[in-house]
């Protein structure tokens, strides 16, 4: 029942772009790689970060890095993600 909701709300979404303004679609298409580009960079720059700065705040860039991880894994599992 989810796996065809799922799949609905993929097509649904594919109409929507395909309907779309291409000026449109094509800013949100760059917006969101920009977006994952931007937290990729992030994440790897905050276990650089913890890497050669060890002491108190160590803990606290390794948990900030552990959060863009998750940030890039949501905008990779979004319908938008899949079909962009």
């Amino acid at each position: 029942m989810a796996a065809q909701k799922n799949r609905e709300h993929e097509t649904l979404l594919r109409d929507a772009f395909r309907n779309m303004d291409a000026d449109r679609a094509q800013e949100i298409r760059q917006a969101y790689y920009k977006a994952v580009e931007g937290l990729r960079s992030l994440a790897d720059a905050l276990e650089i970060a913890d890497a050669t700065n060890p002491g108190p705040a160590s803990e606290l860039l390794i948990g900030e890095h552990l959060l863009a991880c998750q940030a890039i894994d949501a905008m990779n599992k979004s319908l938008l993600g899949r079909i962009l």
